[in-house]
């Protein structure tokens, strides 16, 4: 009798209230695949223009073209020339063994006078081992007659931000017009002012040039061959469109010159937030600057080739901005029409952030792994889930993610299903982000292994934020060794229960997608992703 009452309560609240919940879901997802698949695709159609326009301009107006950069070729073939501007180049690290020798010696070694250039190591390091061997090698490049300087703060208030913040203070860095910035693990060309400084030089309304970040450990593993599917995506279609369109896209931290009266202008570095590139970016926007993505420049760095320090990493770039996105949601309406349009206004609220910050994790983990098993529960009979959403547009958007890297086509199915995955981790930072609760401000220096110098490795570390241990990694040698992510385990069972009742039960072959999926989760969660 009592078993009776409950089947009947549970068939009521199933009717009443589950199933009416997840066909709403359903709609949701529909509108919000909707909204990225035409952003997309808008982005497509202006990356195809541009080729188009670039194209046409090479062919038929070559000797326009020559005409109207003529003083920047000049700077670029003469850079000794008297309107060559005074560079500050800052190099912020936090024990960076592994690779300080990389980062220094790139950038000791660009072609810029040298009397209008100088070198700023600002390091944070904790370790006294590695502090000394950072100026030790400053020390070096200084006997070699670069103007290099070696900053070491007792103090690490503000963190990256912080440290330029104080190295722009510094009475020799008050001089200079431009800074450029690379991190730890970034190697600039020879070439690189002469290819980024001729465009601040010409227009004296652009505050940032940002080059394309060159992954040089693209190959090491999966883990960084699906990553640079993304990053690429990332660089040649977003930070394009932005600079094409509306001349703002995210400042990425680093391989960028700004020029130093846009940063004042803009308050500076403040610390308020763990992405304080992309909150320096939008606050220089909203003053009427304007930035300039140069794609065919391209800059050395090294991909996360761990899982840990991937996640640590991902949480910072999904948890910042939604923060920042919180936070400056209202200025950004509120800043005057002269200096923004709204136009601007638009790119930065709906697609930069909402679109691009929000709606892109909290789709991806909702739909493909809640969404769509809870359908496969509920039967195809009380839930309709639109096959053009579930296959056609998924497939689309991942194709036009796909074109960026063409050499990696075939590793489609891996980045799907690692995406869907680490969306949980991304879904979980971005609400931490918004709500802004206990980890919004978590920072973890990201593991660099200097793969860029193989012969030259050591065993690779883990820094983090203070009150954190430092860990080494050292080769997995047992199963114990592996992280274990409990989340992403329980999401694999669940995701194989769900594939096994649709074997069973169903008749739409979710199966398959399921147990794929589930398998990637499992993968994920005993941590056999990465080196």
């Amino acid at each position: 009798m009592m078993s009776g009452g409950l089947a009947w309560a549970w068939r009521a609240v199933r009717c009443g209230v589950v199933l009416p919940t997840l066909q709403l879901a359903v709609y949701v997802c529909v509108a919000m695949s909707i909204m990225l698949f035409l952003e997309r695709l808008y982005m497509a159609l202006v990356v195809a223009a541009l080729w188009l326009i670039r194209r046409r301009r090479r062919r038929s107006n070559r000797r326009e073209q020559d005409d109207d950069g003529a003083e920047n070729d000049q700077l670029l073939q003469d850079p000794e020339a008297a309107n060559s501007p005074m560079v500050l180049v800052q190099i912020p690290m936090f024990n960076e063994k592994q690779v300080y020798r990389l980062s220094i010696g790139a950038a000791c070694g660009m072609t810029w006078p040298s009397d209008k250039l100088v070198i700023q190591v600002l390091d944070d390091s904790t370790d006294p081992a590695i502090r000394e061997m950072v100026e030790g090698e400053c020390g070096r490049w200084a006997g070699k007659g670069v103007s290099i300087r070696y900053e070491n703060r007792r103090n690490r208030s503000g963190y990256k931000a912080g440290a330029m913040r104080e190295g722009l203070r510094k009475a020799y860095a008050r001089e200079c017009e431009l800074v450029a910035i690379f991190d730890a693990d970034f190697q600039p060309d020879a070439d690189f002012l002469l290819r980024t400084v001729p465009v601040l030089v010409a227009d004296p309304g652009v505050a940032l040039v940002q080059a394309r970040w060159r992954f040089v450990n693209a190959d090491e593993c999966l883990l960084t061959r699906i990553q640079e599917m993304s990053l690429d995506y990332h660089f040649r279609v977003e930070q394009e469109v932005g600079s094409a369109c509306h001349g703002f896209f995210g400042f990425n931290g680093t391989a960028g010159v700004w020029r130093v009266r846009a940063l004042e202008e803009a308050g500076g570095w403040k610390e308020r937030k763990t992405v304080e590139d992309m909150d320096l970016a939008v606050r220089a926007s909203l003053r009427g600057w304007r930035f300039v993505y140069v794609g065919h420049v391209g800059v050395r760095n090294e991909l996360p080739s761990t899982l840990r320090a991937y996640r640590y990493q991902q949480h910072r770039w999904s948890c910042g901005p939604a923060n920042l996105f919180r936070k400056i949601f209202l200025e950004v309406l509120s800043s005057p029409t002269a200096r923004v349009s709204p136009w601007k206004k638009l790119h930065l609220l709906y697609d930069f952030f909402f679109l691009r910050k929000l709606v892109a994790h909290l789709l991806t983990f909702s739909f493909y792994c809640v969404v769509i098993p809870a359908c496969v529960l509920a039967g195809s009979d009380h839930v309709r889930l639109p096959k053009y959403v579930a296959l056609y547009v998924p497939a689309a958007i991942t194709l036009l993610n796909a074109a960026c890297t063409p050499r990696s086509c075939h590793l489609l199915i891996f980045w799907i299903l690692f995406e869907n995955v680490m969306s949980m981790h991304r879904t979980k930072a971005t609400l931490i982000g918004l709500l802004e609760a206990t980890r919004a401000n978590e920072w973890v220096v990201t593991d660099k292994r200097g793969n860029a110098n193989p012969k030259h490795q050591q065993p690779a570390n883990t820094t983090t934020r203070p009150g954190r241990k430092t860990t080494t990694s050292s080769s997995r040698t047992s199963f114990f060794n592996n992280d274990v992510h409990v989340a992403e385990i329980l999401l694999g069972a669940c995701l194989l229960y769900c594939a096994l009742y649709d074997i069973a039960y169903g008749r739409d072959s979710f199966y398959i997608y399921l147990l794929l999926q589930s398998a990637a989760a499992f993968i994920v969660g005993f941590g056999y992703v990465g080196t």
